[in-house]
């Protein structure tokens, strides 16, 4: 949709893989919408995942016991975030749209993306404690976890369906600072496809792209996930 802002994090180190293609399908498809797409390509930025003192810039709130948390909160405060983490946050508050691209890490993202989650979307500004959820800071946004599998449907299937999966990063983090979420695009397997498939895949996901703002975020209820 003409004006829309959409950030998408990228977490694949190689660019020429499924999940490049499906980055490349987004992009090249919210473009032609008249959208305004950023991308943040956390392994080509070298993006740093662990979660250190050196987040916080100058004094420390508490230098005789180090509480990341805390420091955190009280840096954002005053200003006093590291840069990286200070133009991730705008990346975000200008967002309408944030999409995850990923492949599926031992039923989670990657790290170097869990740790873009832990250092960005830090209390005060993605959450409080008193406003979470629907209340959360970050309302009026949406969000999309994007990612591809190793195994088939028909494997998660046998074993309670992927949607539990889905909890912690839909439910725990977008919905508990207050983004709205979309039902997520999962890509089965691409690796054990044939090429034709993977084609349809690529069309789907655009195919999708092109009616997405008129989808209806999710129920975030412990019954979508469960049920």
């Amino acid at each position: 949709m003409a004006g829309k802002k959409v950030l998408i994090v990228y977490a694949h180190q190689e660019p020429k893989s499924f999940n490049g293609s499906l980055l490349k399908t987004a992009v090249e498809e919210l473009t032609k919408q008249g959208c305004s797409v950023t991308v943040s390509d956390l392994y080509a930025m070298q993006f740093e995942p662990r979660a250190t003192r050196n987040d916080i810039v100058g004094h420390l709130h508490n230098s005789e016991a180090f509480n990341y948390g805390v420091e955190t909160w009280e840096a954002y405060k005053r200003g006093a975030l590291s840069k990286d983490l200070v133009e991730e946050q705008k990346k975000v508050q200008e967002a309408d749209l944030l999409i995850f691209q990923f492949p599926l890490f031992w039923f989670n993202m990657p790290a170097i993306l869990k740790g873009w989650m832990d250092r960005v979307l830090v209390q005060g500004f993605a959450y409080d404690l008193s406003k979470a959820y629907d209340g959360g800071l970050l309302q009026d946004k949406l969000s999309l976890f994007s990612f591809t599998t190793g195994g088939s449907k028909e494997k998660y299937a046998i074993r309670g369906g992927i949607r539990y999966l889905l909890w912690p990063m839909q439910h725990g983090i977008m919905h508990f600072c207050g983004v709205k979420v979309l039902e997520p695009h999962i890509c089965y397997a691409p690796e054990n496809v044939s090429e034709e498939k993977r084609k349809e895949m690529l069309a789907a996901w655009s195919q999708r792209l092109k009616t997405l703002w008129k989808e209806e975020p999710i129920d975030c209820s412990p019954e979508w996930y469960f049920k």
